[in-house]
């Protein structure tokens, strides 16, 4: 059973409670890849903040979990890993917008 009391742009939204009281398996939307992603190299000015970046690209900082998701290979720790100078793919907002529907 899904959870509706997660905002749409929640990392919980789409995870199950079990017995009203665990979460269950959280499942992401998945964005998927466009012609327009971007190779983008972290500014020190958002060393391990995903979240400002995430609401300087995508006007919600609430959508740090896109970093992740994205490049889940190099983000294995979606904050720590998260550093300046690291190379990463961001996705349109276009494409995120579309994740949430």
């Amino acid at each position: 059973m899904s959870n509706s009391n997660y905002r749409k742009d929640s990392f919980l939204r789409g995870a199950s409670v079990i017995d009203n009281r665990f979460l269950g398996t959280n499942t992401l939307p998945r964005i998927l890849r466009t012609p327009e992603d971007e190779v983008y190299e972290i500014d020190h000015n958002y060393d391990q903040r995903p979240d400002l970046l995430a609401h300087k690209l995508y006007g919600n900082s609430r959508l740090w979990w896109v970093f992740a998701q994205r490049n889940p290979d190099i983000l294995r720790d979606p904050i720590r890993d998260f550093s300046s100078g690291t190379q990463i793919v961001i996705s349109p907002r276009s494409a995120v917008e579309n994740a949430l529907r």
